[in-house]
């Protein structure tokens, strides 16, 4: 496994941390949601706005005829997945990214 894969294997598959950040997408609804563990609010952005932009370029360029998609923030809080939110209560999608 490359190290890359290592790392990713290591964040997600053992127990979860309190303040833990994760980014989850349901690339096509109603189909089930994945996750993908991040280290920083900026990170999630960085990785919803690449997921993002390839939907719509698959779009645009007719690979997807059509699609529903749906992406968010959650972090490990009080042993659960919660939604994220600010010190102000903005949600991850009030973000500007």
């Amino acid at each position: 496994m490359c190290k890359y894969c290592d790392k990713i294997e290591h964040d997600f598959f053992f127990e979860p941390f309190e303040g833990q950040l994760r980014v989850w997408s349901i690339p096509q609804i109603p189909m089930k949601q994945f996750f993908f563990p991040v280290k920083s609010v900026d990170e999630a952005k960085l990785v919803v706005g690449a997921m993002a932009q390839y939907d719509l370029f698959q779009f645009e360029h007719n690979v997807k005829p059509d699609y529903s998609n749906a992406m968010g923030l959650e972090v490990f809080e009080g042993g659960e997945w919660t939604d994220w939110y600010d010190k102000d209560g903005n949600s991850f999608d009030d973000l500007e990214y």
